[in-house]
């Protein structure tokens, strides 16, 4: 259970972490979209581990590699943002957010089910309860 401290802190990092993906490094990212999708923060408030989801990227764990070898300046950037909200910037931790990987492989499985139709049913081998 997350304290509303951790709660507020996590939302800042995210919305100001998703804005430097966007806009301010191009040079890491390259043709990449990321994605904030979540930050969790430890309770000491001293680790905070990010979750990024990538689209255009060939080479997803090569770029979470490349991201977590630029956290220093990431956390520097982000120290010089959130300056005024926060008195000690957390270390950051950059993680591969595969959710997305994961639904769409259960739409495949779920889709190539072979389901029969309701109407094809022997409803006779079923008991009905009272």
């Amino acid at each position: 259970m997350e304290t509303k401290r951790q709660q507020k802190i996590n939302r800042l990092i995210q919305k100001e972490l998703g804005n430097l993906f966007q806009l301010h490094l191009k040079e890491i990212t390259g043709k990449t979209f990321v994605t904030v999708t979540s930050v969790s923060t430890s309770a000491d408030l001293g680790l905070s581990k990010v979750f990024l989801s990538l689209m255009i990227c060939e080479d997803s764990p090569a770029f979470i590699a490349n991201v977590n070898d630029n956290t220093k300046m990431i956390r520097g950037i982000l120290g010089n943002r959130v300056r005024n909200q926060l008195r000690v910037i957390p270390e950051l931790s950059f993680f591969l957010d595969d959710t997305a990987e994961a639904a769409a492989q259960i739409d495949t499985l779920i889709s190539g089910l072979d389901i029969p139709d309701e109407d094809k049913l022997d409803n006779s081998d079923y008991k009905k309860l009272d």
